[in-house]
């Protein structure tokens, strides 16, 4: 019973393929600060927010899961290529919709 606590295999899987549809709809190279790339990004977190509470109700998160998948998430945004302070900030928001 108490390794399955710390069984975050489904988190991080989750939490790469949350970037990874973020990385699909917005590439790394354009620019953060256009208008355009502002509107995607709203459209993205949007539909990501329904699959973190659609995830969240089907998944009993701890803190060791709720890291896992927030640092996958992280770096496979950092691998893709965003800088840091944007992923940074994009984690922290998803850090909060796991709440």
């Amino acid at each position: 019973m108490t390794l399955a606590w710390f069984d975050a295999a489904a988190a991080q899987d989750f939490g790469k393929s949350l970037a990874k549809s973020f990385i699909d709809r917005l590439s790394p190279a354009e620019k953060a600060s256009s208008k355009k790339f502002e509107g995607k990004a709203k459209e993205a977190l949007a539909k990501m927010a329904q699959q973190i509470a659609t995830f969240r109700s089907s998944s009993k998160l701890n803190f060791y899961k709720k890291a896992k998948l927030g640092n996958a998430f992280k770096w496979a945004l950092r691998e893709a290529g965003y800088d840091q302070a944007y992923t940074d900030e994009l984690t922290e928001w998803l850090m909060l919709q796991l709440q």
